[in-house]
């Protein structure tokens, strides 16, 4: 086998980041998906807890199942795809981690009670996903959009339960939204630079 250069192998690490970013940029999808569902269940749960006061406002939260749904369905479709590179099975190993911790969370506030501290157990580890995304793919938005969770869990200490909600959907805004819609508009940039 050829010996590279350290310039070589630095090169082709890029390549395989630059692949995956477009991976991943292709699959912004589900950063979208996911961002948009959070931040309508957040703001659902908000009304229904302030405006409309029932205390049935967790079943804001059912619409997490059209996500469920909708993510089999594509991922089913997109199942042959391209060959994956070590990112592309790290980051999917860090997205299936962190939503079976999601599910561990929510089954100790279903078992244990609380729903009340629960959204900065969930700020937090939203930032999770998109720090370590953000700095596999060298992804700014992403990773400023986890340091911008770090700090509104922070803030989550503090408030009450109502304003933690609203808390809770500008941290999906900022951390998943706004970075997903970047992500989809580079690919589509890419997409419109290849070579037809």
């Amino acid at each position: 086998m050829e010996n590279l250069s350290p310039e070589e192998s630095l090169k082709v690490i890029q390549t395989m980041i630059d692949k995956t970013k477009t991976s991943v940029a292709d699959k912004s999808f589900y950063f979208l998906l996911w961002g948009w569902l959070v931040l309508i269940g957040s703001l659902l749960q908000y009304f229904l807890f302030v405006i409309v006061k029932t205390p049935q406002h967790g079943a804001a939260w059912s619409i997490m199942f059209v996500g469920i749904i909708v993510s089999i369905v594509r991922g089913a479709k997109e199942k042959s795809g391209p060959v994956k590179t070590y990112v592309d099975e790290g980051l999917t190993s860090i997205w299936i981690c962190l939503f079976i911790v999601q599910m561990l969370i929510v089954f100790v506030f279903a078992v244990r009670g609380g729903w009340e501290y629960c959204y900065t157990a969930f700020i937090t580890e939203y930032s999770i996903g998109c720090f370590l995304t953000g700095r596999l793919l060298k992804f700014p938005p992403l990773v400023w959009g986890a340091i911008f969770c770090w700090a509104l869990a922070i803030l989550t200490v503090f408030t009450d339960m109502p304003t933690n909600m609203l808390i809770m959907a500008a941290a999906i805004g900022i951390s998943y939204i706004i970075p997903g819609h970047r992500l989809r508009s580079e690919y589509k940039n890419q997409l419109q630079k290849q070579p037809e």
